[in-house]
């Protein structure tokens, strides 16, 4: 029986990974001519995995990995007003306003009333906190959850700390490798919900989800349904 639902944040209840797509044009017009784009951001995703175990996941943490690999590509120190920009352009990344997702309200004032809700996201600290206040969804969660990855054990240590059982627990996100598969490996339920913007670190292989048994739904929207029937 279903007694907390977990909700995963960026590119589930609100848009997210948009803007790390929106920015690249940007930041092949600071670097001007002598930048191939596509090398650029090959290398940029590398260094962006390679940096996670060092740096986490977040905004500030792709501010550093693009720098270093602006500075491999170009074989030399990053110009000053260069760098000033991508900063700037860094800073607009972190203060703009980002999309809620359509249905996240109604769906999480519909849950609330059956069902006990956590909000689980990983990241920096103070940039997902910043975010959920901005959200104005806060107040549906009676815990909220920053973790810095998404694993079997952090979820125990989650479920633990809240007094939670696996069996009693589901989980709601965009992500297989970071939302359902660990939650099902430790008892628990779950509901992927895909996004068309997921970062590539987050895809898993056919075998990884053979065999696994979850629900999928199109949109946020469908969960209150879902719910009532199972």
């Amino acid at each position: 029986m279903i007694k907390v639902i977990g909700f995963d944040a960026d590119d589930t209840l609100w848009d997210y990974e948009i803007l790390y797509h929106q920015v690249k044009p940007k930041i092949i017009q600071i670097l001007g001519d002598g930048i191939v784009s596509d090398q650029l951001f090959d290398q940029l995703d590398q260094a962006e995995v390679s940096n996670i175990p060092l740096y986490g996941y977040g905004i500030k943490s792709y501010a550093l990995s693009l720098i270093e690999t602006v500075a491999r590509l170009s074989g030399r120190p990053i110009d000053s007003a260069k760098l000033l920009k991508l900063v700037e352009l860094i800073r607009q990344m972190l203060n703009t306003e980002f999309e809620t997702n359509p249905y996240a309200e109604d769906t999480l004032a519909k849950l609330s009333a059956s069902y006990e809700l956590i909000l689980i996201t990983k990241g920096e600290t103070y940039e997902q906190e910043r975010k959920i206040e901005r959200s104005g969804l806060a107040g549906y969660f009676t815990a909220v959850e920053i973790v810095s990855y998404k694993t079997e054990a952090a979820y125990r240590k989650v479920l633990k700390r809240n007094g939670i059982t696996p069996e009693n627990f589901l989980m709601v996100g965009n992500s297989l490798k970071s939302d359902i598969l660990p939650v099902i490996r430790i008892g628990g339920s779950a509901v992927y919900i895909p996004h068309e913007q997921t970062w590539f670190h987050e895809q898993v292989t056919e075998a990884e989800t053979e065999a696994v048994e979850y629900d999928q739904l199109e949109h946020l929207g469908q969960l209150p349904d879902l719910l009532e029937g199972l």
